[in-house]
């Protein structure tokens, strides 16, 4: 049961005018990006609570599409005649958790889906059969920094469609999105989840990984626009270090494939005044 919900308007470093609470979308004409937190969501030893967890990913899709109910909403995203993939993410500092692996491909059934025609991979995608035969994908992955990108995020999610990832990495990553107009992708992702339950906000390094840059923020980020979750993520984990650092610490390298996603490849909106945030559930310390 969502216990409090808050509607804002992204507007750069306000990131606060209130709207409308239930907007149309047609007449809002901006994505929608649903942040949902819980803190009963981790343990206090950081294990996760995959029913909390469920009941997240629940209310964020209701609330995205404006459905009267879960199973709605999701029948809504995924047809039964859908074979879909899961674009997961394995790294092994920050995977994909498997209890939202297993949600996804839950509901993914429950739509009505054979569970033949639903798969959940990573780095074996372009050989996984499902994957090849694809008429929906899910992509769902963990934010965290990323040495080559400034961040790895949805958007750099769908680099494993392709034979020679490397052929991305110049410029900071910038032109990830067209991956997202190869053959493979492009048109068929229904619904975008960051996972923002303990993102990596700050490494140096190609294998970066530290724990006292992952704080327990305990929530996600749905949306349909891949490049407007990204830009919302990066929000989040810009503030964190604003926070942490006590000044302003820049990507580095730039995060810049989520700006150029909008203004070169047109694939999203980046721009955080055109974006509506849709704030639920647990909402202490607001973005950070």
């Amino acid at each position: 049961m969502i216990t409090r919900r808050q509607l804002f308007s992204v507007g750069g470093a306000a990131l606060g005018a209130l709207v409308t609470p239930r907007a149309p979308l047609a007449a809002a004409r901006r994505p929608r990006v649903v942040l949902v937190r819980d803190k009963e969501v981790l343990d206090a030893t950081g294990k996760l609570r995959a029913p909390i967890l469920e009941r997240m990913l629940d209310q964020a899709v209701v609330r995205l599409l404006d459905a009267k109910d879960a199973a709605s909403a999701w029948r809504a995203l995924i047809k039964p005649a859908d074979t879909v993939g899961i674009k997961s993410n394995v790294w092994k500092h920050l995977p994909t958790p498997p209890e939202l692996e297993a949600a996804l491909r839950k509901r993914v059934i429950g739509a009505g889906v054979d569970a033949r025609r639903v798969a959940v991979d990573d780095r074996g995608v372009r050989e996984n059969p499902v994957f090849q035969r694809a008429t929906a994908l899910v992509n769902v992955r963990p934010m965290r920094t990323h040495h080559w990108s400034g961040v790895g995020s949805l958007l750099k999610n769908y680099i494993m469609f392709v034979p020679d990832p490397p052929r991305y990495h110049p410029d900071s990553c910038a032109d990830l999105a067209a991956i997202w107009k190869l053959p493979a992708v492009a048109g068929k992702t229904r619904l975008n989840v960051l996972v923002m339950l303990t993102p990596l906000f700050y490494g140096v390094g190609a294998h970066h990984y530290d724990t006292q840059f992952v704080w327990r923020y305990q929530g996600l980020l749905v949306g349909t626009d891949p490049v407007a979750v990204d830009r919302v993520g990066l929000e989040i984990l810009l503030r964190k270090r604003r926070a942490h650092f006590g000044e302003e610490r820049r990507m580095r390298p730039p995060a810049k494939h989520i700006e150029l996603a909008d203004a070169r490849h047109h694939l999203g909106v980046a721009d955080l005044a055109k974006i509506e945030l849709v704030k639920l559930g647990w909402g202490e310390g607001a973005l950070v």
